[in-house]
């Protein structure tokens, strides 16, 4: 009885790998999981000149190097299953992103077909592909294909069917690493040949043991448990060698491996860009550029956040009169119907006063910033600036996906923390959820921008530079402290991830405000208020009983002088900082409510008056400095809190998300004062 044949069907997502799938298999057809995995595997069976064969669809990946599940399910069935021939699934339109996850397939097996589907979009697209001269750089038969309109299939069963049954063989050209890390190579190898008799799986797990990732370790282990631990020491010894010369096993892979397909390529691909592919090329000339990237970042940084803060004052103002006419006519309302005067203060100066306090301060800047944020990342313009910083979080020891979450914090950190989801790895994912209180959120600007215009410059432009230089403080604070993690707590090996940037596209603006709105200006302004309202209830508590004749608002701020004073502040201004645990916008009214011995909540009418105040107090620049250091670098507010206790479950992951960035801010500002003050 001749034995059913098994082919693999791999490829990028969103490459038509499904079409393909159906258009050979028809309805004889089963999707099931995996070897007890989570992650769907579509199975099919054909027939093909008197063979039976089975076709199994793997999840689409990007890399057999990361560390997604769907990753793990590809990676480790080509690697420990038993198979025919592989089918890589490539889109002819983008031969380049493509041939990174061919590169690594026939590193595993010489038995690969790769398929060009696609190829009328690539004609439309002014796309030409040599296709001798790609199945000669690869060693391997390449098909171009229409997969929705069946044309190459039959070519590409015929391959199939010569290689699986050992009637064809490929010569697939062996892709070299640098000496080091072959000479490591070799030395694994030649201890595993006991156990693995295919050259090329018995390369591929010398290569990925040296990477010591640990879910092919795991995966390792599971498949071949007669290995002893003398072979896992050898490994180990070979890992050592490898750092003694700097050599990183993962990073060498990754970039040779990025440097062959770039090199096939050019010498296979040629493109008459459209008039759209010029322009597109053009922006990404400016966004991705070596000189340009950093500085168009920083610029369009700049004008949101000059478009939020700018657009948020007025609207700001108006709910603040709003709410102060509410305010005072509820008041008048309770004291007719005789409720105590007690608790009408109590309920509308303390508690309904904090809680339409950052109702009006936060609802503005969150309605400009984060719909701006959205129709960006809508736009292909977020993806870019996360490339720019790609390589700056990997040399942290950081995941690249961090520059995404970094960047939704400048909105707001709560929502930056929640992001962090998107970071497979859960070591890379603490480090992106602790760091992500170092970058300032856009509660944190009006305070910024109004003590810098105060001391610094009344120039909108200088003022925007000053701004600008603290937000690199932040980034630059934010790799510190990444690397730090990753070298003490958090210790472990950066993961690999393939960052895809999509088109340009005009944004959906009415589809992305609206799903902004319902998914992060409602999240985050409903967690603030449910905070802010027994935070309201502590300020007035703080600021109405006294003890003596002082209230307990100032007899505390006494308490902490000392210590505000070695870090350049004042036990007024600590204590303001702390009671705005609720919402950074209201650290300033509570520090006026101190200096003018209040009993509730105070705004300021001019940034005149409220300098007058501050250095009546005992400001100076380097107080102003030392405060807005302060700003950046304190405990996260109560919103983002509750946000990565929700996100880590861990009491200790939530507490050192307030000692990073506590520490951060005390250890510059401390030396500010030493130096200045």
């Amino acid at each position: 009885m001749i034995r059913e044949k098994k082919i693999l069907l791999m490829g990028n997502p969103n490459v038509g790998k499904s079409t393909v799938f159906n258009e050979i298999t028809g309805s004889h057809q089963h999707t099931g999981n995996w070897s007890g995995k989570t992650v769907g595997v579509a199975t099919g069976k054909f027939y093909y000149k008197f063979n039976n064969y089975e076709l199994i669809d793997l999840p689409g990946t990007y890399s057999l190097l990361s560390s997604s599940e769907e990753e793990r399910v590809a990676r480790d069935y080509l690697c420990f299953e038993r198979y025919d021939c592989v089918v890589c699934v490539v889109d002819a339109t983008n031969l380049l992103r493509n041939l990174n996850l061919v590169m690594q397939i026939i590193e595993v097996t010489d038995k690969v077909v790769v398929l060009l589907n696609l190829w009328d979009e690539a004609k439309k697209k002014n796309i030409t592909i040599d296709i001798n001269q790609l199945s000669k750089l690869l060693g391997a038969p390449v098909i171009k294909a229409t997969a929705r309109s069946g044309k190459g299939i039959n070519e590409l069963l015929e391959e199939v069917h010569l290689i699986s049954n050992g009637i064809k063989e490929n010569d697939i050209p062996t892709l070299f690493y640098e000496n080091q890390l072959e000479n490591a190579v070799h030395r694994v190898s030649k201890r595993l040949k006991i156990f693995i008799n295919d050259e090329k799986k018995l390369r591929f797990c010398a290569l990925r043991l040296l990477e010591n990732d640990e879910k092919f370790n795991k995966s390792f282990k599971k498949n071949y448990p007669q290995i002893s631990a003398s072979f896992w020491s050898a490994v180990h010894v070979s890992r050592i060698d490898l750092e003694k010369y700097g050599v990183d096993a993962a990073k060498s892979v990754v970039t040779t491996i990025s440097k062959k397909t770039k090199e096939i390529t050019e010498s296979t691909v040629k493109q008459l860009p459209s008039k759209k592919e010029r322009r597109e090329q053009f922006f990404d000339k400016i966004l991705l550029g070596k000189y340009t990237g950093i500085p168009a970042m920083l610029f369009m940084l700049a004008v949101v956040l000059w478009l939020t803060v700018a657009g948020s004052n007025y609207p700001s103002s108006v709910l603040r009169e709003l709410f102060d006419s509410f305010e005072l006519w509820l008041a008048n309302w309770l004291i007719s119907v005789s409720v105590p005067e007690v608790f009408v203060s109590i309920l509308v100066n303390g508690i309904l006063k904090v809680l339409l306090w950052v109702v009006a301060v936060m609802l503005p800047p969150m309605a400009i910033f984060f719909p701006l944020f959205a129709i960006m990342e809508e736009a292909g313009i977020l993806p870019r600036i996360a490339f720019n910083l790609d390589g700056a979080f990997e040399s942290c020891g950081a995941c690249g996906k961090q520059a995404l979450t970094t960047c939704m914090g400048y909105g707001c950190n709560a929502v930056g923390v929640s992001g962090a989801r998107i970071i497979d790895s859960p070591r890379e994912r603490l480090i992106a959820i602790i760091t992500n209180s170092l970058t300032p959120c856009n509660g944190r600007f009006p305070f910024l921008i109004a003590v810098i215009s105060m001391f610094f410059c009344n120039s909108t432009f200088l003022s925007s530079v000053i701004l600008l230089s603290f937000m690199a403080l932040s980034m630059l604070m934010t790799f510190v402290n990444s690397q730090i993690l990753t070298k003490t707590v958090l210790k472990g090996v950066p993961s690999t991830f393939v960052l895809e940037l999509p088109p340009y596209r005009k944004p959906k603006f009415l589809t992305v405000i609206w799903d902004t709105v319902k998914e992060k200006i409602i999240f985050v302004l409903l967690r603030a208020v449910a905070v802010s309202a027994p935070a309201g209830l502590v300020i007035w508590i703080f600021a109405n009983i006294t003890v003596g004749e002082t209230s307990l608002l100032l007899k505390i701020s006494q308490f902490l002088e000392p210590f505000g004073q070695f870090i350049g502040l004042d036990g007024i201004m600590l204590l303001a900082f702390i009671l705005g645990f609720p919402a950074n916008e209201i650290v300033i009214p509570i520090a006026l409510m101190a200096y003018l011995s209040s009993g509730e909540m105070s705004d300021y009418s001019s940034l005149e008056s409220l300098k007058t105040i501050l250095t009546d107090n005992g400001w100076t620049w380097v107080t102003a400095l030392c405060a807005c250091v302060f700003s950046m670098f304190h405990f996260p507010c109560s919103t983002t809190l509750i946000t990565v206790y929700k996100e880590t479950k861990s009491l200790k992951w939530t507490a050192l998300s307030v000692l990073v960035p506590l520490a951060t801010g005390i250890v510059i500002c401390s030396v500010i004062n030493a130096l200045f003050g």
